[in-house]
């Protein structure tokens, strides 16, 4: 098979979606690679006009053959052609078996499978937690799913059934691809030391994440414990993270988050709302106990290895940490096995057994 995959978010910093995107495609090279058949990678992005450097930083170690056309307002441009539908794909790529689109456009193809990643279906149900943009595109991108998509991986089963009820896609055409754990989260290796021990939390500052609860069930703790927030600035009403035990950490990078989580205390993701929740497999997968929202939609990424509260009770979130901290030789090597479960290879397979049902079909 000849595989095209757009990788235009590759082009703004590996968070969430980003992350998954260039663990997914080494966890491809890596199955293509294996597999009986030839298979071609090509990873292609109509990207801004810094684009091109970082998306083949991004993709720096991986067999796939890159094609990034630098354009000015590329944003606008990529909206225009999903919506015009045309040219097709082919005229820039060549021929494919398979094109594989990402969030941010839906390209038009003349042939081949047609497939897609989705990972949460956030913008639809709770559009008051993302800004106009994101559900402007991401709305677009589900209608387009739904109707023309061949083969659609969801990264939870939560998802995957979230994906069949609201978008009525049929359920042979769902596969479920679960995020792995980067490298750089492996219990050895030094951990960071914030002069005091610290509960730890990871997200962009945005009303999903519901840190202002765990900043409230913080207060509750009493000043035993720091709370440090690592995690770029978003959008919305924002945590109060002002105070001598709070400590904003800002955007950190993957070697530096895994001192983090090597060194705290517990880590805690109080989410209202997950696609899987990446932050709860790579604090486990360091040694780190586990505090997680009790929301179904991280019932995966904690299995039976995290301690789960109440997003919306503060004090169950305290008691949550306390309970955490004192289980820590339970929850350590729990945590641990747990994540072993989730890797990128996994993910390749997934994608490379799913367009091959889908040609089958």
């Amino acid at each position: 098979m000849r595989i095209a995959f757009d990788v235009s978010p590759l082009s703004h910093a590996l968070l969430g979606i980003g992350g998954y995107m260039r663990g997914a495609l080494a966890g491809l090279a890596a199955a293509a690679a294996a597999a009986a058949d030839e298979h071609e990678l090509v990873a292609f992005a109509p990207t801004s006009l810094r684009g091109p450097a970082r998306i083949r930083a991004a993709l720096s170690g991986i067999d796939v053959e890159v094609r990034t056309w630098p354009l000015p307002a590329s944003h606008a441009l990529r909206t225009a052609w999903s919506r015009a539908g045309r040219p097709a794909a082919e005229r820039l790529l060549g021929p494919f078996d398979v094109l594989h689109f990402s969030d941010w456009m839906y390209p038009p193809q003349r042939g081949g499978v047609r497939a897609t990643t989705i990972y949460d279906l956030v913008p639809l149900h709770f559009r008051e937690w993302v800004t106009p943009r994101t559900y402007a595109m991401h709305s677009r991108k589900y209608r387009e799913t739904a109707e023309t998509c061949d083969v659609v991986f969801a990264i939870s089963e939560h998802t995957a059934r979230d994906v069949e009820q609201t978008l009525g896609v049929p359920r042979e055409r769902i596969h479920v691809a679960p995020p792995g754990v980067k490298e750089a989260f492996r219990p050895d290796g030094p951990a960071a030391d914030l002069g005091a021990p610290y509960v730890l939390t990871v997200a962009t500052l945005e009303p999903r994440k519901n840190l202002q609860a765990l900043v409230d069930a913080h207060r509750l703790l009493g000043g035993d414990l720091l709370l440090a927030v690592a995690g770029g600035e978003g959008w919305g009403d924002q945590p109060s993270l002002s105070g001598a035990n709070v400590r904003a950490l800002g955007f950190v990078s993957d070697e530096e988050l895994a001192r983090l989580y090597r060194g705290a205390a517990v880590a805690v993701y109080p989410s209202r709302f997950e696609g899987f929740g990446m932050p709860v497999t790579e604090a486990m997968a360091c040694g780190c106990p586990t505090v997680s929202s009790s929301h179904s939609s991280l019932d995966e990424a904690s299995g039976d290895a995290a301690v789960r509260a109440d997003p919306d009770d503060p004090a169950a979130i305290a008691a949550a940490i306390e309970q955490a901290v004192a289980e820590r030789g339970r929850l350590v090597p729990a945590g641990l096995e747990h994540a072993r479960r989730f890797t990128w290879r996994a993910v390749g397979e997934t994608f490379l057994r799913g367009y091959e049902e889908a040609l089958a079909r």
